[in-house]
């Protein structure tokens, strides 16, 4: 379940970025008709539901791409294993963001039950399903609300249905839709009235906003999908009106504004907030956008087709790395060196020393000598290092002790009965009047860590470079 909730989680970090990309174009196309402003909306639905897409150097989201595994099929921000993170990173996209979301994630602590961030996760999970039940829940019942209402409609022609139980028009079905209209309207705000809910129905829009209710609910811890619902509600109605003045002529604008204004006014509570009504909500902004509606000019319509595509394409796809890495994240050779001297025992020296030359060393170190503690269980390995470059390792007067962490989990899965690792560090650079430092691993806390023994992890090549991969993936970087 945590799983699926970060996955949630990502798609809806980067759907609030497409969304406020979109929100900012709605506005400098807010003179162009209302349905290229819908049209846009479909970028984020798209972000909401699909969890990869392909990669584009134009890519609207290379403004905020994210440190770790930008340019692949996922937006990853936080990372699926952030539960196993020594100290849990995650990457908005924005560094103000970044580092106030990091400096308050806790960090690990070997010796609980469980990391911290794995039980945050697990609450988050469960906060977000009770509520994703609860909406699912109030949009069924409001739909088996609205069906028992108009259960009584009586047949005009074709779809249409009219009833007494109702204030206003609306669609209602998915396989087949049906118009129902309130008792006692005129012919002449029939006429439009219906063509409005005709060109719902022909658009789709009655599958189109309970889907886009759907990703909601999937989505309702996030406040910028809210807006975007209605913002996207607001412009199906208005490019549903613009179209219904199209085809009837702007000599309705007059009797049209004036029929919304009294459904607005006569309607009752049965629709309000419900995902699967139209035209119940924002009359004020559609009289408004009615009666200042303009045929557009053939240019206008170019120019807005061609933003429209763009932004599409710009919102829907995934930035390509800015470069690439000089150096492969895992060589061959490193994997065989490592695999050729992979020991059961770690009185084996040469094997023990083999390992430790072919593990990264932290810069600014030189590895001096190592000691093996062998005379009796728990076994142990201690390695002696001199600082020669503070710069390299020393940040704000302390060493970091994440680097040192990941060789120990390399050493942990390739020496099959060492039970704790140590490195200890002795300043020779003469800045720190030759202050040592000290940092222990034990096999318990790496197993905790990774949530299974990681000598597994040494059974091949494959699994090894696997495990490899996955270290780097932690961003276990010395601070």
């Amino acid at each position: 379940m945590t799983n699926l909730f970060v996955t949630v989680l990502n798609m809806s970090i980067t759907a609030s970025y497409v969304a406020i990309a979109v929100i900012m174009a709605r506005f400098l196309l807010r003179r162009a008709p209302k349905i290229f402003s819908y049209i846009l909306w479909s970028a984020v639905i798209v972000r909401l539901v699909i969890p990869v897409s392909f990669t584009s150097s134009f890519s609207i989201l290379r403004l905020v791409q994210p440190q770790v595994k930008a340019g692949t099929g996922v937006m990853e921000y936080v990372p699926q294993d952030i539960g196993m993170q020594l100290k849990p990173v995650m990457d908005a996209g924005i560094s103000g963001i970044r580092n106030f979301v990091n400096t308050s994630l806790p960090a690990a602590a070997p010796m609980a039950s469980a990391n911290p961030i794995q039980i945050i996760l697990w609450t988050g999970s469960m906060i977000w399903l009770t509520g994703a039940a609860i909406l699912l829940l109030y949009s069924v019942l409001s739909y088996l609300r609205i069906l028992d209402r108009v259960r009584t409609a009586t047949l005009v022609k074709d779809n249409i249905f009219e009833t007494d139980q109702i204030a206003t028009p609306f669609v209602c079905g998915f396989v087949k839709p049906k118009i129902y209209i309130p008792t006692g309207m005129s012919e002449h705000e029939l006429a439009y009235i219906l063509l409005h809910e005709r060109i719902h129905i022909r658009r789709r829009d009655y599958l189109i906003k309970p889907f886009a209710f759907m990703m909601l609910i999937i989505h309702w811890f996030n406040p910028l999908m809210w807006l975007s619902y209605a913002l996207m509600s607001k412009d199906m109605e208005m490019s549903c009106d613009e179209s219904v003045v199209k085809k009837m002529g702007h000599q309705i604008k007059g009797s049209y504004s004036a029929s919304l204004l009294s459904l607005s006014v006569s309607r009752s509570g049965l629709l309000k907030g419900s995902p699967l009504a139209f035209g119940e909500s924002n009359v004020k902004a559609r009289i408004k956008n009615i009666l200042a509606y303009r045929q557009p000019s053939s240019w206008m319509v170019a120019f807005s087709l061609l933003v429209i595509a763009a932004l599409v394409i710009g919102c829907t796809a995934n930035p390509k790395p800015l470069q690439q890495s000089s150096q492969p994240v895992q060589s061959e050779d490193a994997v065989d060196k490592l695999m050729k001297n992979k020991t059961l025992y770690v009185g084996n020296h040469i094997k023990v020393g083999g390992l430790i030359g072919g593990t990264p060393k932290p810069i600014g170190l030189e590895v001096k000598d190592i000691e093996l503690q062998t005379k009796a269980p728990p076994y142990g390995l201690t390695i002696n290092y001199i600082m020669n470059d503070s710069a390299g390792v020393m940040k704000e007067g302390a060493i970091s002790d994440e680097a040192f962490y990941r060789n120990s989990i390399l050493l942990f899965s390739l020496i099959d009965n060492v039970d704790h690792i140590t490195h200890s560090i002795v300043d020779n650079t003469g800045q720190y009047d030759g202050t040592a430092y000290s940092f222990t691993f034990t096999r318990e806390q790496v197993d905790k860590l990774l949530g299974e023994d990681v000598r597994l992890h040494a059974a091949d090549k494959a699994s090894l470079r696997q495990l490899m991969d996955r270290l780097d993936s932690l961003s276990l970087v010395t601070q």
